[in-house]
């Protein structure tokens, strides 16, 4: 994943859509108008609208509203439980002190987001924010923690852009499509039809690809979108899983963004890249290199790391893929280039160095809420950027060849090796609860340790199914 000026425009504000796209979600300050949807709905015979959230386990939820209702649904936002947002992954409400299980809240679909689902004819979608009753955000809302967090790093004069780079696999029966080598020509073919059908349908919704490529293990995949300011990052993964999916129906497919979703797979991850902005890439230092804002930045998420991984990888299934020696990011340290380095600095191209400077978080996985890890993540770094931390010199050598011994010595770090020591971790980290807030920081640590607990008395091939359909 490469962030480059060219495709940024303007830091401060989102990608903007084509003029030719008529419909799919727009960038910037609010450009369409409760009357603009109704309108759009009418011309593409749209029957069901459906009000889309992500809830505490990274699953998109919804409601449908039906065209005849769609105006007033606008105004007043669709009924929910507030319950949804206590479900586990087994779907079942936790009790939680303090929580009015059976009180309501409202989803507000954001009309800029609005987009015609291409694998569902008659049926488009909104994202949708999760609102109290009077309106104000609620403290359980994942868009809002997000922008809470873009707004702290708007306080320090920063714009934050970032993009998810999610791997997939596409199975056909319950096995791999395809058995192609990493970055296999043949494996191009196998999926050719799917991958282009993917790739127009994320345009029509105003997502942009930048690059396609055959994964590492049995039909797995990449397809890597172009960044954009934070917010629209996270709603750009939202919509590239929505698509991933449907269209894998389509075509008698099913493709699944399961951190491991059979066993003796290598693993799915989703990097998570980041940078900050302010008159220019705020990480890139001047002539070549990282900034000391950037340094900063990743001594902050190095800090907090143990507890982020919490919210980077909050699956049971998500320790069988954060494993030493697969890519995934298992050595707590940083990195120009090493894989294997929970913080990556990659690789700059020629010609636009500075565009092109951003740091990678290779943990981070697929059963992660979009808004709650990148929020995260900006909250992590905001904190080293404040403090002026240092996170020592980048390990240049390949962590498995290193002893215990001497990765101590290096002041390399050990990750969570289970979901449950991973929310141990975030209960001890002061500033992520904080900032995580009431009700969610309960709500989200009584999930996760409902499915540590659920899951460890369910069979080892029922883990790795539930997690495989689940996302």
């Amino acid at each position: 994943m490469t962030i480059t000026s060219a495709a940024l425009g303007s830091v401060a504000t989102d990608l903007p859509r084509s003029s030719a796209d008529e419909v799919g979600p727009v960038g910037g300050s609010p450009r369409r108008t409760a009357a603009d949807v109704l309108a759009l709905v009418e011309r593409h015979d749209v029957e069901i609208v459906r009000f889309l959230w992500v809830d505490h386990n990274g699953i998109l939820r919804g409601k449908g509203v039906a065209r005849d209702v769609l105006a007033g649904r606008l105004r007043s936002g669709v009924p929910l439980s507030v319950g949804r947002q206590a479900a586990n992954l087994l779907d079942q409400a936790q009790p939680v002190p303090g929580f009015a299980v059976m009180d309501e809240v409202r989803i507000s679909a954001d009309p800029d987001t609005l987009a015609l689902l291409p694998h569902a004819p008659g049926s488009a979608a909104m994202l949708g924010d999760l609102l109290t009753r009077d309106g104000a955000p609620w403290g359980a809302c994942p868009r809002a923690f997000l922008r809470d967090a873009v707004a702290e790093a708007h306080q320090e004069g920063y714009a934050v852009v970032a993009a998810f780079e999610p791997e997939f696999t596409l199975l056909r029966d319950g096995v791999p499509f395809d058995d192609g080598l990493t970055l296999d020509n043949e494996a191009f073919d196998v999926t050719n039809d799917y991958v282009i059908a993917l790739i127009r349908a994320l345009r029509s919704v105003g997502v942009a690809v930048e690059q396609y490529h055959p994964e590492t293990s049995p039909g797995q995949h990449e397809v890597t979108v172009r960044p954009a300011a934070a917010l629209r990052a996270a709603d750009n993964h939202v919509w590239q899983r929505i698509l991933t999916r449907g269209l894998a129906r389509q075509h008698g497919l099913r493709a699944t963004f399961a951190p491991v979703p059979l066993s003796g797979l290598r693993g799915n991850g989703n990097h998570l890249h980041v940078s900050l902005w302010r008159d220019g890439n705020a990480f890139a230092a001047p002539g070549a290199g990282l900034s000391d804002v950037a340094h900063h930045f990743i001594a902050g998420v190095l800090t907090h790391l143990p507890a982020l991984t919490a919210l980077l990888c909050p699956s049971v299934n998500s320790y069988a893929r954060l494993v030493r020696g697969r890519w995934a990011g298992a050595y707590g340290c940083y990195g120009f280039d090493n894989r294997e380095a929970a913080v990556r600095v990659p690789s700059v191209l020629g010609g636009d160095e500075s565009g092109t400077t951003n740091v990678e978080i290779k943990p981070c996985d697929g059963t992660a809420n979009p808004y709650l890890a990148l929020g995260a993540v900006i909250h992590a770094g905001l904190d080293g950027v404040r403090r002026r931390l240092d996170p020592g010199p980048p390990l240049t050598v390949d962590p498995n060849t290193l002893s215990d011994a001497e990765l101590r010595r290096r002041g390399v770090t050990v990750l969570p090796a289970s979901l449950a020591e991973a929310v141990a971790a975030l209960e001890r980290d002061d500033l992520l609860m904080s900032v995580l807030g009431s009700p969610r920081r309960d709500l989200y640590t009584a999930i996760k340790r409902a499915d540590v607990r659920d899951l460890a008395a369910m069979p080892e091939s029922e883990v790795y199914a539930l997690h495989n359909t689940r996302f």
